[in-house]
């Protein structure tokens, strides 16, 4: 079931995209881009353990339509703890904002779980970035993440990004331990040097927090509900 959702979505994407790249080659000379951002990879400064963690994105397409992939990875001792896929058409509805659909596969934690998505991405007034999803599981479960981002140029090399992520479920699901509502929160603070514009290593500070049901579930488990952490990573694109 997993398997055909995911694949019936993605193979909707491509040939949608496909009709396009076909039509504005013949009628547009609008020309195929593509780039890769590496938003953060980053170590951790996690009390027993140090994680590393990657979330990017790359495109490739044109103007109007595009192919996202989104990746987040959290790779702990040389093991993946979490791994979620996101393959997403993204058509440009606005001069600052896309709206996106696709599918979006979560990799770790087993037992892994595939999702519809739609969602809008795109630059809010006074550039906040904005990106916000509505999830559809396989077997109609809920979830919605809005995430946020603010660059201050304190010089021209020297960034500070604050940045905030929500994560909301429909439901309860004891063997995700994952509770209905506001789930986690994660608030992240980074001061980057742009050595050049496509590298800037940084260093800052992360906070994160469980909420309601899913608070309840980690403490049963013996699990802390909020941690603060020092990071240093880079932030680069191609």
């Amino acid at each position: 079931m997993k398997t055909n959702l995911s694949q019936s979505i993605l193979a909707v994407l491509l040939s949608t995209l496909s009709l396009d790249v076909l039509a504005q080659a013949h009628d547009n000379p609008d020309p195929l881009l593509g780039t890769v951002v590496i938003e953060q990879l980053e170590w951790r400064d996690t009390p027993g353990e140090k994680p590393l963690i990657l979330e990017g994105h790359g495109w490739l397409g044109y103007d109007l339509h595009k192919l996202w992939i989104k990746t987040d990875l959290d790779v702990v001792e040389g093991e993946v703890e979490e791994a979620e896929v996101q393959a997403l058409y993204s058509r440009a509805i606005s001069a600052f904002w896309d709206m996106q659909v696709g599918a979006r596969v979560d990799l770790e934690p087993s037992p892994s779980q595939t999702w519809g998505v739609i969602g809008v991405q795109g630059l809010a007034p006074y550039f906040y970035d904005i990106d916000a999803a509505l999830f559809i599981g396989d077997s109609g479960d809920l979830a919605a993440r809005v995430s946020a981002e603010y660059e201050i140029m304190l010089t021209q090399n020297w960034v500070l990004s604050p940045e905030l992520s929500l994560d909301f479920f429909g439901q309860n699901d004891r063997s995700m331990a994952r509770g209905s509502g506001l789930a986690t929160a994660q608030a992240g603070l980074r001061l980057r040097y742009e050595i050049r514009r496509e590298f800037a290593p940084y260093v800052g500070i992360n906070w994160n927090r469980m909420f309601g049901s899913t608070a309840d579930f980690a403490r049963a488990s013996g699990e802390d509900v909020s941690d603060t952490h020092w990071v240093v990573g880079v932030r680069a694109w191609f």
